[in-house]
């Protein structure tokens, strides 16, 4: 009898630990562009493997159009990058899913001028770069369109962000949109700020980096999903708190200035989880289209049809596939 008890103890044993390994993957797939993102603490610190109970593989890459091609051969899990990007990836119906919002893009991503251009009004007339299907980009041709300017006017010229760098160090632009760290090489290269995306704010643009995951995955491991949405909270938690220690951290990790750290974190802003399910943002999952980020892929979908970059007719009539708040809602809820 107690031979029999302890074999039925070790098989409930058994069964249970094959549970809790099927809940969590053996590997999470994390990919991120290689500037300073709150998300690199935990990559540094190990704390995101310790918390998902996985192995971590982070990819690294170098615009969100990159992005796109891992979710599209199924390389990644989750990524961290820009609205525009995301958009365009949910209308060419790749099988993803926006979970949650990691910063919104202020002064991070700016326009960075030579002597002679002193206001956005006069980049008219001159070279102009931007790295394609782009947040940088959509700022950029929403900064044309508030402020009026005749586009005809103006040469844009599609270049990665290194090869921006070089071709303002050549002399071929004379002004460029992007983001740190390149935006600082450019301001040390004789540039200046002229204009910021936090400056589209007040005209209803809404820009924002965000976290996008594979929908198999996350319908598999939701639990893993919605930790690593904590994970993220913690880690804008670290920063608030001491902004220096955080930035050094990060410094260290993507190989950058602590100062280029430093503006790029503060560059951004942080919703919190809670703010998330909101309206405002990604809402409780009834109202997905009226939500803040439901408006938000309305216009950037639009803005990128209009450039050609997707087809206008691809636009789904509604967003309830492209936002799912379940996991963010999961992340932000009492420890019980």
């Amino acid at each position: 009898m107690k031979k029999h008890l302890i074999l039925l103890l070790a098989t409930a044993s058994l069964w249970s630990s094959l549970s809790q390994s099927a809940d969590k993957p053996e590997e999470v797939r994390v990919a991120y562009s290689g500037g300073s993102q709150v998300i690199m603490l935990a990559k540094a610190d190990g704390s995101l493997e310790k918390e998902l109970g996985s192995k971590v593989k982070w990819v690294q890459f170098a615009s969100g159009a990159d992005a796109l091609s891992y979710f599209a051969s199924g390389a990644i899990d989750i990524a961290n990058f820009g609205s525009s990007p995301a958009t365009a990836g949910v209308v060419r119906k790749l099988p993803v899913e926006i979970i949650g919002v990691s910063g919104v893009i202020a002064s991070y991503e700016r326009l960075i001028g030579k002597n002679g251009i002193r206001t956005i009004k006069d980049i008219e007339g001159k070279r102009v770069a931007y790295p394609p299907n782009s947040t940088a980009q959509y700022a950029l041709e929403a900064a044309i369109t508030v402020n009026k300017l005749d586009r005809s006017k103006i040469t844009l010229l599609a270049l990665r962000p290194a090869e921006m760098v070089a071709a303002w160090q050549r002399g071929d632009i004379d002004a460029g949109y992007v983001w740190a760290p390149f935006a600082q090489q450019l301001e040390s290269n004789g540039g200046h700020q002229v204009f910021a995306t936090k400056d589209l704010q007040k005209s209803g643009y809404l820009i924002y980096n965000n976290y996008v995951v594979r929908k198999a995955f996350a319908e598999k491991y939701p639990q893993t999903v919605s930790a690593f949405l904590r994970v993220h909270q913690q880690k804008v938690d670290a920063f608030r708190k001491d902004p220096e220690r955080a930035s050094a951290i990060v410094a260290k990790e993507v190989g950058a200035p602590v100062a280029t750290a430093a503006n790029t974190l503060g560059g951004l802003e942080y919703p919190s989880l809670s703010e998330q399910t909101t309206a405002a943002w990604l809402g409780d999952g009834t109202d997905a289209d009226n939500s803040g980020i439901g408006k938000a892929l309305t216009k950037t979908a639009g803005f990128l049809a209009d450039i050609g970059e997707i087809r206008k007719r691809d636009i789904p009539g509604h967003w309830n596939n492209a936002i799912n708040s379940r996991y963010i809602r999961e992340a932000a809820a009492p420890a019980k």
